[in-house]
């Protein structure tokens, strides 16, 4: 049977681990490392630093801990001296008529106890009777709602003269809210656009910012946001101007406008007699949350680390939003050349488009924008 430090040391061989990237993963100094290998309990400065050090090691070798833990207890009773007195000292041994007594009133006072314990024992109260509760309807009066919905709860959304209701119908691995499109999925920090109605674009955002998966009772914290005037419109002009959008799902169709205010502004990365489809390379320089939506589809977002890498491909257009400017760097590729970004300073929150525009020319450029 191997010994703790033999299995230590065999598990961190078997996985090509030196101490100083053990020690670099784990934070524990190589000295305790080496002492817990050698089973040297010397070195460490009490006890609790021994178990805590000896949990976090095997845990990162993947081996059992409490089985660690067993063959730690054995080796430190085996270190133990047995006290002289015991060696010199003849064992005394109590008279058995005594022995037989002192058994029998212990055995006496267990049954007395338990049967004392059991008599005591409160009877169950009748468990409380779960009051229905009765759903509640919100309307959505301001620019945005944030409320914890609960099953049959809804909001009525006004959009033009018309209203539209939205009731919350499950909550389980997802939350599931009914709608006169039908019934929207939201799983934890998503954001969907909902168009109620018909005219191709969002009039609403929803946000699930917090459940509990299978859990109804607990309810769901969900955000409901207007679509504003200041979003990036792929299918017309927006804020900056005329945006790009797809034609026939492969060349990308133009708006005849000219783009004025500050995309017209904005110096061009590329230019072109048409506009033409390009990536966006993220390469993560430490943690960042970034979310991007490319040509009006659906938002995608991920906290990322370091040395991370996502492309993100558009027709027309990309928002992005990162909330450290300095934690990614953004390269643009198409038209055979690729060109680095700027897009802030560290630790600065930039939301930002990326898109095709036409100049007063009729050359396209794409731009990048800063939305503030």
């Amino acid at each position: 049977m191997e010994s703790l430090g033999e299995k230590l040391r065999n598990a961190r061989e078997s996985k090509g681990y030196s101490f100083d990237h053990v020690g670099r993963e784990t934070n524990i100094a190589r000295r305790y490392l080496e002492a817990l290998e050698a089973e040297d309990f010397s070195k460490f400065p009490g006890e609790p630093y021994i178990l805590g050090f000896l949990r976090n090691y095997g845990e990162y070798l993947g081996l059992d801990v409490q089985e660690l833990m067993s063959l730690y207890r054995s080796l430190r009773i085996q270190e133990q001296p047995v006290p002289v007195e015991q060696l010199l000292k003849p064992q005394r041994h109590f008279p058995k008529p005594l022995l037989i007594v002192l058994i029998a009133v212990v055995l006496v006072g267990l049954i007395a106890g338990a049967v004392y314990g059991i008599l005591q024992i409160p009877r169950a109260d009748p468990a409380p009777v779960v009051q229905n509760r009765t759903p509640t309807e919100y309307t959505l009066e301001t620019a945005s709602l944030e409320r914890r919905l609960y099953i049959g709860d809804s909001i009525l959304i006004p959009v033009g003269n018309d209203q539209f209701k939205m009731e919350l119908i499950s909550l389980g691995d997802s939350a599931l809210i009914s709608s006169p499109l039908g019934t929207i999925s939201l799983d934890l920090s998503q954001e969907k656009g909902i168009d109620l109605d018909g005219d191709g674009l969002d009039d609403i955002s929803i946000t699930l910012s917090d459940f509990i998966r299978n859990d109804p009772s607990k309810g769901g914290l969900i955000r409901f946001d207007l679509a504003g005037a200041g979003d990036m419109d792929m299918a017309g002009t927006g804020e900056a101007g005329a945006v790009l959008a797809a034609a026939g799902g492969s060349a990308p169709a133009v708006s005849p406008e000219v783009i004025s205010g500050s995309a017209a502004s904005a110096p061009a990365i590329f230019t072109s007699p048409s506009a033409y489809p390009f990536t966006l390379q993220a390469t993560f320089k430490g943690y960042c949350m970034f979310r991007w939506e490319s040509d009006r589809r659906e938002r995608e977002e991920r906290y990322f680390h370091k040395a991370d890498v996502q492309n993100i491909q558009a027709q027309n257009g990309i928002r992005m939003w990162v909330s450290n400017a300095s934690a990614v760097r953004l390269q643009v590729i198409g038209g055979g050349r690729t060109v680095d970004l700027e897009i802030g300073g560290p630790g600065e929150v930039v939301v930002a488009d990326l898109r095709w525009v036409r100049d007063d020319d009729g050359r396209y450029k794409l731009v990048l924008v800063r939305l503030d």
